[in-house]
């Protein structure tokens, strides 16, 4: 089972985040989410469990717990839509400038 980790203290790292998971069961990896700009925790991530009745229990009791002085927010993860990607730019038209449909040239 997919278990999203959310509220994490940004220093957690996903060693930690295994250790704690691995006290309910076998724990098949562990994420944390970073910012591709900053290179830092985004606060939260994902972990992999085998065994779904530990996950369960692992959801149950981690749910609301302190940990790094946060309150962790741990539920089954919801699947990624398939949502288009956003391409590049501001998409057609005028934007103003010299010229085009705002009453010709202005030099």
């Amino acid at each position: 089972m997919n278990i999203y980790v959310g509220n994490l203290s940004f220093g957690t790292t996903e060693q930690e985040l295994k250790d704690l998971f691995g006290q309910f069961g076998q724990v098949e990896s562990a994420s944390i989410i970073m910012d591709k700009a900053t290179g830092k925790s985004r606060g939260f991530g994902f972990v992999v469990m085998t065994d779904d009745a530990a996950s369960q229990k692992a959801i149950e009791d981690l749910n609301g717990k302190d940990h790094g002085g946060r309150k962790l927010t741990v539920n089954q993860a919801k699947e990624r839509e398939d949502k288009p990607r956003r391409s590049g730019g501001f998409g057609g038209g005028s934007r103003g400038g010299f010229g085009g449909s705002h009453g010709g040239s202005r030099y």
